[in-house]
């Protein structure tokens, strides 16, 4: 907590370009590994990883709350390594209506040391919510135990 998000632009599924120190006010960037998609196989070993599955519970709560967030004039996204195309394919498969950053070349999680792990030689993001201030880290949950609550603790969180 109090380091400076890093001064970098990714790409979010809205077709904008994100920086995440320079957001004024709150900002909630939810970091989840990887989300599935219908007739590709997931990582390998994916079942055996404690904490893998449950990225599109917790992007579809974030969602379910996204007003919620709005109303408070918090910001939300969710970040991982995939890159922007998966991401975008996810996000109109889901009706999502957080955006997605691709911190596909890991500069932004790299900047900020964050957990990671790997399934087969592919790093994959553990789950870890930041909660910023004017671009600086306010609050951060991490571990996270169990996905699909996550958006309303870190709504609860924030009130």
């Amino acid at each position: 907590m109090g380091r400076k998000l890093p001064d970098l632009e990714l790409p979010a599924t809205d077709g904008r370009l994100i920086n995440p120190s320079r957001l004024a006010g709150t900002s909630v960037f939810f970091c989840y590994p990887f989300t599935g998609r219908p007739n590709y196989p997931n990582p390998p070993n994916w079942d055996n990883i404690p904490g893998a599955h449950g990225s599109t519970p917790q992007a579809l709560a974030f969602s379910m709350h996204y007003k919620d967030f709005e109303r408070l004039d918090v910001k939300v996204f969710g970040l991982s390594f995939q890159d922007a195309a998966w991401q975008k394919e996810f996000v109109t498969r889901t009706s999502l209506l957080v955006p997605l950053l691709s911190d596909h070349e890991k500069l932004f999680s790299l900047a900020l040391a964050l957990p990671t792990f790997k399934a087969g030689a592919v790093d994959y993001l553990k789950r870890i919510t930041l909660i910023s201030q004017n671009g600086v880290i306010a609050q951060l949950r991490y571990p996270i135990d169990v996905p699909e609550n996550e958006a309303a603790e870190t709504l609860r969180l924030i009130k």
